[in-house]
């Protein structure tokens, strides 16, 4: 019971001590409020009101159709220009696409002598002109196919695809990157938190002061440990609820609580990397160095940026090993899917041994770090 006072009460000292260091506390609201915000609307990975011009030399039925199919909000409303000032526009930026048809373009197809015409595509907008390319070619060949198909009556094929998307049918980037930037966040800031916690006790020298008292470094070590998780868990059930869900308008479909405890399971292993690293570095500038070494792969490589299936076997295989690639994991299968603890289980459990047993190598650190600072 003295045991658990100590950590209690150290931890208390913990949280006084966040709170009135006003450029950690800043540092959370900004990593758990506007950082998911801009995260969430400035990094879009669809097609969204791309500019587009229509060069008409037909001036037919067939030219008319397929200006009037791009449509909001892949594409504006498409502008018609002359053909002799394209090379202007696209130089100046003011359209992505602009297509050209060519005369006697209806007159060709019906003849049967396929045609050709041209979409001029500005690759600087690289997303767009990448995706909207596709767009593009799609919509003129299905406006195309129908205009034939109506005046030759030729059949409707016996077999219509249907594509249904699950989880997020409009493919919005920002349904994921916003989730995906909270989960970061953790990770990065349980880091920093725990690492800065003992590093400011080195620097101020209060450290001899917690070491000459009745407190072992285990009970000094897990005060820091509760104390950022509860701030890191706390911070996290904010952003979700009044960011996520009621700023950005991002539907969660799973439970927010059995997500809140997996992400309590997940900080005892990144706090413990935390002072970990904090036992290595003697300032915060070489902290802060490391952090960078260490937390940068296990986001990068975790699955919150690139599947794993996308990697080389042998890096998805070492991956394995990492309790932030479950952490993603079983993320994205509660928030995304509405997955429940019947199939979530086995990667809370990963992460939970994991974590243990790192959290056990960092205070075996932290420990022989003390006694030789002793």
């Amino acid at each position: 019971m003295r045991t658990l006072q100590n950590i209690y009460w150290l931890g208390t000292k913990e949280l006084r001590s966040f709170f009135r260091d006003w450029v950690l506390l800043g540092f959370v609201v900004y990593s758990f409020s506007l950082a998911i915000m801009a995260q969430a609307q400035s990094n879009s990975q669809e097609l969204h009101n791309a500019s587009i011009a229509i060069v008409d030399e037909d001036h037919s039925e067939l030219s008319r159709r397929i200006a009037a199919a791009f449509l909001p909000p892949y594409f504006k409303t498409p502008e018609y220009v002359q053909e002799r000032d394209v090379d202007q526009l696209m130089n100046t930026g003011k359209y992505t696409f602009v297509i050209d048809i060519p005369p006697r373009f209806e007159r060709d197809v019906l003849g049967g002598r396929n045609p050709a015409l041209q979409v001029a595509v500005d690759a600087t907008a690289m997303v767009q002109a990448g995706i909207g390319t596709g767009y593009a070619q799609q919509i003129i060949s299905t406006e195309i196919n129908n205009f034939v198909a109506r005046l030759e009556d030729v059949p409707a094929p016996a077999v219509t695809l249907s594509t249904r998307i699950a989880f997020n049918p409009n493919v919005t980037t920002a349904w994921f990157t916003s989730v995906m930037g909270i989960i970061n966040s953790v990770t990065m800031l349980a880091i920093i938190l725990a690492g800065a916690a003992v590093v400011r006790e080195r620097e101020h020298g209060t450290m001899d002061h917690l070491l000459a008292m009745p407190l072992t470094p285990f009970e000094i070590a897990m005060s820091k440990v509760w104390a950022n998780a509860v701030v890191i868990t706390g911070a996290v059930g904010l952003s979700l609820i009044f960011i996520v869900q009621k700023l950005l308008g991002i539907p969660i479909a799973g439970s927010v609580p059995l997500f809140m405890c997996g992400v309590m399971i997940y900080l005892f292993f990144a706090t413990a990397v935390g002072i970990f690293l904090a036992t290595i570095a003697r300032t915060m500038p070489q902290l802060g160095l490391l952090y960078i070494l260490v937390a940068l792969p296990l986001n990068m490589l975790s699955g919150a940026n690139t599947p794993l299936e996308s990697m080389p076997p042998f890096l998805r295989t070492i991956m394995q090993a990492s309790p932030s690639t479950h952490f993603v994991s079983f993320a994205q299968a509660i928030l995304y899917r509405g997955a429940g603890i019947d199939v979530v289980w086995p990667r809370f459990l990963a992460v939970a041994l994991i974590g243990g047993l790192f959290l056990a190598l960092a205070i075996m650190r932290f420990r022989s770090s003390s006694a030789y600072s002793g």
